[in-house]
């Protein structure tokens, strides 16, 4: 399986994406359900929609379980839908209602028969966050896109079935 890994656009921002031998359709209902993520991530592995949301749409809010790096600390984290257009882009913040730490998203292109998956993440990048990014950015960094890439390579195994 090839992965593209994208320099990042910003020190803040990192990005993968992979070819999936499936319709964009296909992949935006498996992107945008966050309920299934547990399935996919190595670190979030449970989520569920609050506050009144049922489905992915621009406000929609959510939570997250995490077990950081996969062993843990373990907590939940609040997100809510920043972008939502259907076969193309599903995007949500993270952090709270007031301050946003990070955004992680999708962004699909069709490709021939099937779709370019891309998940990114951006940091935010007020004055603690670029402070975090500075001393454990390097590490986070690949840390998040080896996760990345492993959500990718489970995802294009479900879709691809």
């Amino acid at each position: 399986m090839t992965f593209d890994v994208h320099l990042p656009l910003t020190p803040l921002t990192r990005e993968v994406s992979v070819h999936v031998d499936a319709p964009p359709e296909r992949v935006w209902a498996l992107v945008s359900d966050v309920t299934r993520i547990g399935q996919f991530s190595p670190e979030t592995f449970e989520a569920r929609w609050t506050r009144g949301s049922t489905g992915p749409a621009v406000g929609a809010s959510f939570k997250g379980h995490v077990k950081r790096n996969g062993v843990g600390p373990t907590y939940w984290s609040l997100c809510q839908v920043t972008a939502c257009v259907p076969n193309q882009v599903f995007e949500f913040a993270v952090g709270t209602d007031a301050i946003t730490l990070n955004n992680w998203g999708y962004r699909l292109a069709s490709d021939g028969d099937g779709t370019t998956v891309t998940e990114y993440f951006r940091i935010e990048p007020s004055l603690p966050m670029r402070l975090y990014w500075t001393v454990l950015g390097p590490l986070r960094g690949r840390t998040n896109e080896r996760g990345m890439r492993t959500t990718l390579a489970r995802m294009k195994a479900v879709l691809e079935r």
